[in-house]
């Protein structure tokens, strides 16, 4: 018996109430990548992803009711989130049953002097940037300087984020895992941070800096026990795929693989499900918020979501009949909001499985946590195990 959630990462599908005060009012990244990109989704459009409700459009559903099918066979729904915030570490965390209610801090005015006077003391070498940027953007601006000095180019952004990005070329892989260890263990208490993530690029032949697929997360740990927790203390597999180990800084997970892009986490995910075991597969696919949304590109993020469809047939044809697929997101990244960052928004859930009944309409639901409730009822029989969420397997099972 197997769960198995995928995170199309940050693919949000309509503004939460309280999104104005997030500076997210009219945010919608499904509704709005489908303006600027006409989606050619049959296998997630045959799941329910187009009729999902959103009461406040005039259709009644997402994206204006455009991707709707008479007859959806998967079990669908939308869920608001509980926690405060609108980034990866209270999304995930929250979809595994913690509610995040003081959000992480941010540093929309860059670190404070003092944290990194001590940060260079201790790293061995300067740093430049310490400010809010896009990361594609700021390897431009100050990738000549960095490598003609060797100092690190720090930035932030409205998560509550402290990147590192470096040339390999100039700051091996390794010294720039070892730079960001030392950041995640100064990032505590007043200056507490929710992630360090390494971001090391190289310069191609035709000499445009390109990041690598060699970034690595340095999260801080859950403060009590999640959905993952729970299935490995269950005596059961909690397989990750991509960057979950680093944004549960590996609590409760029993193994792990990394990914290279979208198509390498469906590959990899697919692999897992043909080994044998028993418990939970959980995958993020990163490309569509780091590549896309971020990047405030809707035709890109438009082609990934197609990409991602045509894969969606290998990955149902792996499962075993008890097994259950949830496919979800984590927060939203509307591709023509202003900024580039993160949207508070509405995210889907979409279900299916040889066990499961067919065109179930779960509405909106409360809490992302509901996914991570669930999962835990399905593998371990403990009803409403997390500390928030509410199952809806009784709804779902025939």
């Amino acid at each position: 018996m197997r769960a198995t959630i995928i995170v199309l990462d940050s693919l949000g599908v309509g503004e939460l109430p309280d999104a104005e005060k997030y500076g997210d009012r009219g945010a919608d990244t499904l509704g709005h990548i489908l303006d600027n990109y006409p989606l050619d989704i049959p296998n997630l459009r045959s799941l329910g992803l187009g009729n999902i409700e959103r009461p406040e459009d005039p259709s009644g559903k997402v994206a204006g009711g455009r991707l709707a099918v008479p007859a959806p066979e998967g079990v669908y729904g939308r869920l608001a989130e509980k926690s405060a915030g609108k980034d990866t570490i209270t999304g995930h965390w929250e979809i595994a049953g913690i509610e995040t209610k003081v959000p992480f801090k941010t540093y929309h005015n860059g670190f404070p002097k003092e944290l990194m006077d001590e940060f260079e003391k201790r790293i061995g070498r300067g740093w430049i940037g310490n400010c809010v940027a896009s990361g594609t953007e700021i390897i431009e601006q100050l990738g000549a300087e960095h490598e003609a000095t060797g100092k690190v180019i720090v930035y932030t952004s409205a998560d509550s984020v402290f990147q590192i990005a470096a040339n390999t070329a100039v700051v091996p892989l390794e010294e720039l895992y070892r730079i960001c260890t030392i950041a995640r263990q100064l990032l505590v208490g007043e200056y507490s941070c929710g992630r360090v993530i390494a971001r090391p690029y190289i310069i191609g032949p035709d000499g445009k800096r390109t990041r690598t697929a060699d970034r690595h997360d340095y999260a801080v740990s859950p403060p009590e026990k999640t959905m993952l927790d729970i299935v490995s203390d269950a005596g059961l597999t909690v397989y990750s795929v991509g960057k979950i180990r680093d944004i549960f800084n590996g609590q409760g997970v029993t193994e792990a693989v990394h990914t290279e892009s979208n198509d390498d986490g469906v590959t990899k995910t697919i692999e897992a499900l043909h080994k044998d075991f028993s418990g939970l597969i959980f995958t993020n696919l990163v490309d569509f918020d780091s590549k896309y949304g971020h990047r405030r590109d809707p035709a890109g993020y438009g082609k990934a979501i197609e990409e991602f469809d045509a894969r969606l047939p290998e990955i149902r044809s792996a499962m075993r009949e008890d097994d259950i697929l949830f496919l979800c997101a984590d927060h939203g990244n509307d591709p023509i909001h202003t900024g580039f960052d993160h949207t508070r928004e509405h995210i889907f859930c979409l279900a299916c499985g040889g066990t499961l009944k067919k065109g179930i309409d779960l509405g909106t639901r409360n809490s992302y946590a509901d996914i991570g409730a669930t999962v835990t009822e399905y593998l371990t029989g403990q009803k409403n195990a997390t500390a928030v969420g509410e199952s809806f397997l009784g709804q779902i099972t025939q």
